[in-house]
């Protein structure tokens, strides 16, 4: 029987982040993606048979934001226009979650915007009196033991005293600064107290690799990344790290280099920043010129790169000349790139 399908998922774009998959046959499956990056929901064993689609019953969203979650339906028709299948799936946005050891005074922490960081504060709570944890003047938590008394940020944060976590999810730009635990003894004095420094990134979602060949045959490779704080720069050529003898200019930590005219094999250029680490690769080959280096029949001496399907210099000639008497004479130039010979006379 002929179907069409009606199929409620409509965003497409370009990422190379982090990849999710999801069987989605089965209805009410719970499916997840991660923040920036790109998920394939399985929708069904084949949509060959279905006329408005050739595929293989994948459908792939790229570049996911937080809107993308929620609940999506699938709705088959038959050719009736009946519906003759429909089920539903539930579509979770993850952010980065990264972790920091914040027992040692003055540690410095990194949280990825829109994700979740956890922070290590103690050991265990479950032996202190009284203890608070504070940015700025602004109480953030305290507690008892085992009993959290206060907590301002309960609807995205959870404390657990018996490891002494503190896990903050969805984090924004405000909840960057220093951060400062009290430990209070059973006399209500201060036995202990220590900062931390808390910093939020946005993570870089994805890279773009773009080369172009120049005038001399050199090329010139971009690397573009798509979100990112202070993103950092690195370049490897078949796994491993780029030479000065194929730099032409730039350098391993930037994200434009400019390649010398024999370098091919596979270029990857990796995007990193505390809470995130993207990459992407491109298989490149030269760019078809030839290093010519002779000296003319003039004398003219010629030494540099050429496009080889368009090059007319330093060409071997072969010149015959006319017969006189019974002497057959030949004059035999070798190849201009290295050097003339004399005529010789047969």
């Amino acid at each position: 029987m002929e179907a069409v399908v009606g199929l409620l998922l409509m965003l497409l774009g370009v990422s190379h982040g982090v990849e999710t998959y999801c069987d989605g046959r089965q209805n009410g499956t719970q499916c997840y993606g991660a923040l920036g990056g790109t998920v394939v929901l399985q929708l069904m064993d084949n949509a060959s048979e279905i006329s408005r689609y050739q595929c293989n019953g994948t459908f792939r969203i790229n570049n996911l934001s937080w809107t993308d979650g929620g609940e999506y339906k699938l709705v088959i028709f038959g050719s009736d226009g009946q519906v003759s299948e429909q089920r539903t799936l539930q579509l979770a946005i993850q952010g980065v979650e990264t972790y920091c050891d914040g027992r040692q005074d003055g540690a410095q922490c990194y949280g990825a915007l829109g994700g979740t960081v956890v922070l290590q504060l103690m050991d265990n709570a479950s032996g202190i009196f009284r203890y608070t944890w504070s940015r700025t003047t602004t109480k953030i938590v305290s507690g008892r033991k085992n009993m959290i008394m206060f907590n301002e940020i309960e609807n995205r944060s959870f404390f657990t005293p018996s490891d002494g976590t503190f896990r903050i999810n969805n984090p924004s730009w405000t909840d960057g600064g220093e951060y400062k635990l009290e430990i209070f003894d059973s006399d209500g004095k201060i036995s202990e107290q220590r900062t931390l420094q808390l910093t939020i990134q946005a993570p870089v979602s994805s890279v773009l690799l773009v080369s172009e060949c120049l005038s001399q045959g050199e090329m010139r490779v971009s690397c573009s990344s798509e979100g990112g704080d202070s993103p950092q720069y690195s370049w490897t050529l078949d796994g491993r790290t780029l030479t000065d003898a194929e730099l032409f200019s730039g350098n391993t930590e930037t994200n434009s280099i400019t390649l010398k005219q024999k370098v091919s094999g596979r270029l990857v250029c990796s995007v990193r920043n505390q809470v995130s680490n993207v990459s992407e690769e491109k298989t490149i080959s030269t760019c078809g010129f030839i290093h010519i280096n002779c000296t003319l029949t003039n004398g003219t001496h010629i030494s540099k790169w050429v496009f080889a399907a368009n090059n007319t210099l330093c060409q071997p000639t072969t010149t015959p000349t006319s017969t006189v008497g019974k002497t057959t004479g030949i004059t035999v130039s070798i190849n201009p790139c290295t050097k003339t010979h004399p005529p010789i006379k047969i």
